[in-house]
């Protein structure tokens, strides 16, 4: 006899097969790059056959792109939704931002995905316009209109948002990096939150008015 859970698990399958194939693409394009990684790689990975993983994905780029949305998509509507609700202060507001985006590059896979966005975007440069259209395009304007809001009140000087913005965001970078490249080699682990923490400290005493 069947037993319910066996059965239970068997029709939630199919919907859980496009995150398991996203998982094995990120593993393959973590492990071997964007160009030596096969469709019919993923799909052993994933333990779909040949042809079955066409149902659901049509080429390598529709797999990197379903990475960007489902990865980074997520986080800036997130991030958007704190914005746009927040009363008050802008300088609460970005370090709740900030603190968030450190969270999620400690307990998400996104700073594997950034490597590989970085790592093909010069052979690949759509990989690079995906990113760049997907969420630098995207994520910058959240805190650009935050620092725009603070300046507006005389809560910040009257700084370039756009380059603040930049400025504000960079240490999340390095925060990827170091442990999608150097912690790998020895280095010692970072504290993302704590690091996220120093620097918003340092910031908002920066641009403060």
């Amino acid at each position: 006899m069947t037993d319910r859970s066996e059965i239970n698990l068997r029709s939630r399958r199919p919907a859980a097969r496009p995150a398991e194939i996203l998982a094995a693409a990120l593993d393959l394009f973590a492990e071997k790059g964007y160009a030596a990684t096969r469709m019919e790689d993923v799909a052993s990975r994933a333990g779909l056959s040949k042809a079955a993983i066409y149902l659901y994905f049509k080429d390598k780029m529709s797999l990197l792109t379903a990475l960007v949305q489902d990865m980074a998509g997520g986080n800036l509507a997130v991030a958007a939704g704190m914005a746009q609700q927040f009363e008050g202060p802008m300088s609460p507001l970005l370090r709740q931002v900030l603190m968030f985006m450190a969270g999620q590059l400690r307990t998400t896979r996104f700073p594997e995905l950034l490597k590989v966005i970085i790592s093909e975007s010069r052979a690949h440069p759509d990989i690079g316009k995906l990113y760049l259209e997907n969420v630098i395009g995207r994520g910058l304007p959240i805190f650009e209109d935050i620092l725009r809001r603070g300046i507006k009140a005389g809560e910040f000087r009257d700084v370039d948002p756009a380059l603040a913005a930049k400025a504000m965001v960079a240490p999340m970078l390095l925060a990827a990096f170091w442990k999608t490249a150097f912690e790998p080699l020895g280095a010692e682990p970072l504290d993302i939150e704590a690091y996220a923490a120093q620097h918003v400290d340092i910031f908002l005493k920066g641009v403060a008015a």
